[in-house]
């Protein structure tokens, strides 16, 4: 079913298909995955990149637990949008996915260059996003586990780097 909207005298015209398949529910959330998934193209090349990986290069381990922190950021402004349950632990589980292989030595470099978690999350939030209820205290609640989960696994990553700096006199 087509949605529609009223012209001035009070007659039903349809939206054009094309703003529909265009709209997005949060420009701000946009442009930040924009920037972290996208900012940069390879000439002659479809392929873009964002400063993400370049992040997560200059600084191994500390560069990925900061730019999953921004990630973070993006699913929590998306439970405003009464996402389902589901599509928020979908999310969260970019996030961990993008932060712990992309923080694997030479290998997580790589991956962070293909793996767009923000824009994958972008994606969902855009798709799942009907603003028709408000989000309930057993979403936030949801909300907050899988973050917690999240950040366990973040400050896990960050002590484990430093433990191997310091075990190889690292200073």
């Amino acid at each position: 079913m087509r949605p529609y909207r009223f012209r001035r005298d009070d007659q039903l015209e349809a939206e054009p298909a094309i703003h529909l398949k265009t709209r997005t529910v949060d420009p701000k959330l946009e442009r930040l995955s924009y920037y972290l998934d996208q900012f940069f193209r390879i000439p002659g090349t479809a392929f873009r990149f964002g400063i993400e990986p370049i992040i997560g290069f200059l600084l191994p381990g500390a560069g990925d637990a900061l730019t999953a922190l921004i990630s973070v950021y993006i699913v929590i402004a998306s439970a405003r949008y009464g996402l389902p349950k589901i599509v928020v632990g979908r999310m969260v589980f970019n996030v961990a996915a993008d932060f712990l292989l992309g923080s694997l030595p030479l290998v997580g470099d790589a991956f962070d260059f293909a793996f767009k978690a923000n824009q994958k999350n972008l994606d969902l939030l855009n798709r799942h996003a009907s603003g028709q209820h408000r989000p309930s205290f057993g979403d936030w609640a949801w909300l907050v586990v899988l973050l917690a989960i999240l950040g366990a696994l973040i400050v896990g990553g960050v002590l484990l780097l430093v433990a191997a700096l310091s075990a190889v006199h690292f200073r």
